[in-house]
């Protein structure tokens, strides 16, 4: 639909130049029709939503902003050349109608990157609300900065709204771990569908880990450029394991730091009022305050995607964890240290119940190594784990296990999909995700998983 409203606009400014070219005009004639141009594409816009596709969203903001802002600098010429007489030159004109259309096409960009994305539905009984907080660790200090100021984490609340049904320390905790440069609402139909289901979900940020995120100050986080770049090349290069570790391990010391505090400060929450560690924005506490009150301290479940995967694996092995879900991560906070040249892997026995959902490449990855008897960090934790449980999507890529691909197809290509249907892929991982955690944080069913999953 957004091509279809370029042709449209692209055809109004082409048709204002044909019609104009086919005598001398004058700037005050010229700047008439140019109003009447701008007001016409304006209620040309306002007609299409009617059109599935085409609405007043953040796709087409930006172009509705830019035909208002039109009309009114129109007017102003309009105003100013009312007695102007002098020939307006047909270059001139050609070269504002190429203008018109190159603007609209930037301002479309947004209509052609992201997809007409509201969610996807939900399953479980309990409508579902959000609340966010901000947690700052007086123990570590910002690495990123060079002021001395303590490690923030955002925290983001996905709760199911309460029925009256469920009362205090009830619902069971799920932490989410995002990815490399993601960011909180990656997975957002994830935690929806375990809030639906009675769950309360805490999505965090990792910042300069973070595409982005805000601090207490308001301030926007952007992503670490050099963090950035170096996981860009180790992800497209086969370098040696040497030089690959000791930049992993920093990450997922940061991380798992995060993720641990998080978990022992939300827990502490939950029994009492929280301390000056906490920080909420925009006038949160009170709903804050209530959900904590609602969590079961003792049932909580991780889980996380890609380098999100790997961090939940490795707190995983807490006491207090009852479940882990690895939403196809390589496991790296396994990968201990070097030995001759070679990683040396953590071959504890895994003690929580896992489950590690890969996409085709990865598990035809694994099945490899086994096959040549060789070393590779997910065999030898799901081989070592009391309860490990291993699946795959057929046809899907590492970005199918985030919510992208729903909004921002072309993106998420770009980063790495497959030929899997996205909501098919999201939709069934979501199901199984619920059906396991039901089943290790409520005791609720019974849990079995398919080796592989592919579209009917």
């Amino acid at each position: 639909m957004a091509i279809i409203l370029l042709l449209v606009l692209s055809a109004a400014e082409i048709g204002l130049v044909a019609f104009e070219w086919q005598k001398e005009i004058t700037k005050r004639e010229w700047s008439a029709h140019r109003l009447y141009a701008c007001v016409g594409e304006l209620l040309l816009y306002l007609g299409m939503l009617i059109l599935p596709g085409i609405d007043f969203g953040f796709r087409f903001k930006l172009l509705a902003f830019l035909l208002v802002l039109r009309c009114l600098v129109s007017g102003i010429l309009r105003l100013c050349s009312r007695k102007n007489d002098k020939r307006k030159r047909k270059g001139t004109i050609a070269a504002g109608a190429v203008f018109g259309i190159f603007v609209f096409l930037l301002s479309l960009l947004p209509a052609f990157l992201f997809a007409d994305y509201n969610g996807r539905p939900l399953t479980g009984e309990y409508e579902v609300k959000e609340c966010s907080a901000i947690l700052t660790d007086p123990q570590r200090a910002e690495e990123f900065e060079q002021d001395g100021s303590g490690r923030e984490v955002p925290i983001h609340f996905y709760y199911p709204e309460d029925s009256g049904q469920k009362g205090l320390h009830s619902l069971p905790l799920v932490i989410f771990s995002h990815g490399a440069f993601g960011y909180y609402q990656s997975n957002t139909s994830t935690y929806r569908e375990l809030a639906s289901h009675g769950f309360v979900v805490i999505s965090l940020d990792h910042p300069y880990h973070s595409f982005f995120t805000k601090d207490t100050d308001g301030k926007i986080i952007t992503v670490n450029p050099e963090f950035l770049q170096t996981a860009l090349e180790i992800g497209a290069s086969d370098r040696p394991d040497a030089e690959i570790f000791p930049i992993t391990s920093q990450w997922m010391k940061l991380r798992t730091e995060d993720m641990n505090f998080v978990l022992d400060t939300v827990k502490e929450a939950t029994n009492a009022k929280p301390d000056e560690r906490w920080y909420f924005p925009d006038g949160t506490e009170k709903e804050v305050l209530s959900v904590l009150a609602r969590i079961n301290p003792e049932k909580i479940g991780l889980i996380g995607h890609s380098l999100g995967g790997a961090t939940a694996v490795t707190v995983g092995r807490r006491e207090d964890i009852s479940a882990v879900i690895d939403l196809d991560g390589t496991m790296l906070g396994e990968e201990l240290g070097m030995e001759n040249g070679k990683v040396v892997y953590n071959e504890q026995p895994y003690p929580t119940p896992i489950l590690d959902i890969r996409n085709e490449e990865h598990y035809q990855a694994c099945l490899e190594a086994e096959k040549k008897n060789e070393p590779y960090v997910n065999n030898i934790v799901m081989n070592n784990a009391a309860n490990g449980f291993v699946t795959h999507f057929q046809n899907s890529g590492h970005m199918n296990f985030t919510d992208l691909p729903l909004f921002a197809p072309a993106l998420a290509e770009k980063l790495g999909t497959g030929k899997i249907d996205p909501v098919y892929c999201v939709d069934q991982m979501n199901e199984i995700a619920v059906s396991f955690l039901e089943y290790y944080l409520k005791g609720q069913g019974t849990f079995e998983v398919e080796e592989s999953y592919s579209e009917k």
